[in-house]
This record gives C-alpha cells, structure tokens and sequence, in this order.
C-alpha cells in the first residue's frame, strides 16, 4: 500500500510540472516561428553592407585616446598602435580633420603642463604624419592640466588625465 500512495504523490506532483514544461517549450517554438526574419540595412542599395557612425566608429572601434607616462612626451607601444588604427581610418576617410588635444596631470606649474600638453599633442601629430597622414589635416592644442577627466590627487587618476585626445572634424 505503501508503493502505491507514493506512486501517486509522484504522479500528482511531477506530472503536471512535466506537462507544463513541455506546454512552454511549445510557445517557445510558435513564437519564434512567428518572429519576422531581420532585415539587414542597404546603403547605396547593397543589401549586405552595414551603416556605421564615423564619429562612434573612431571614438569605440578605433579609439581616441592615447596615454602617457609621467612627464613624459614619448609615444608608448599600446599608444602607437591606436595611432596606426587612426592613421588607417582616415586613410579610409579623407573628408575628416584631426584637432590632437594634449593634456597633462595637475602636478606642475601650469606653464609646464601647457609646454608638456603641447609636445604631447606634437608626438601625436608627428606619429600620425609619418605614417602618411597628411599634416594639414592635422591641427594640435594643448590644455596641460585645465580639462581633467579625473580630479581626485592619486596616481590611478593623474594617469587618466596624461593623455592625448584626438577629436574628429568633419
């Protein structure tokens, strides 16, 4: 008798659980079924090329900013490397100037860190141009240490403000 009440309980308990889980399994499907396919986007009417945001494109795919080490003008191996991926987007895009904002940490005179933003926007420029950018399509300005993106007196900070940013123009 003991087999049987157990029996039941099991079939009582788990077989509408069961039921259900196939029930759901089954709207999965006729959803899916019903879900129009996704139309890629056309430009100059091909259907498979994608549309693209310049301006995203080289701020997040290419990057805009490179880093530098403390007092220091000299291009890093990660800086050339996103100096090569914009060299090679405007080689992709002629129509687009460069201003390269040089920027520095709020150690130092400000006259210094205006000096030190300018020969950081100059190596920049300078890198740019020898891998065949023209340089009248590149301009520099050096904020030294007057836009910080971090302002807190710590190393993890003062290295996100020694940069060089290079901003679009179209």
């Amino acid at each position: 008798m003991m087999k049987k009440r157990g029996r039941r309980t099991f079939a009582r308990s788990v077989l509408p659980m069961v039921l259900l889980l196939a029930a759901c399994q089954g709207r999965q499907v006729a959803d899916t079924a019903t879900t129009p396919p996704e139309i890629p986007p056309v430009i100059d009417g091909s259907p498979t090329a994608m549309t693209v945001d310049p301006l995203a494109e080289f701020n997040g795919t290419i990057g805009n900013t490179v880093y530098f080490e403390t007092n220091s003008s000299v291009l890093t191996a990660t800086a050339e490397a996103v100096l090569q991926r914009q060299a090679q987007w405007l080689a992709r895009n002629p129509t687009y100037t460069l201003t390269i904002e040089g920027h520095a940490d709020e150690r130092g005179t400000r006259e210094y860190n205006l000096g030190l933003g300018e020969r950081r926007a100059n190596a920049i420029a300078g890198y740019l141009a020898a891998l065949g950018v023209i340089p009248g399509r590149l301009s520099t300005l050096s904020f030294g240490r007057e836009r910080p993106l971090c302002s807190e007196a710590a190393e993890a900070c003062w290295a996100q403000n020694r940069r060089g940013v290079s901003a679009l123009n179209p």
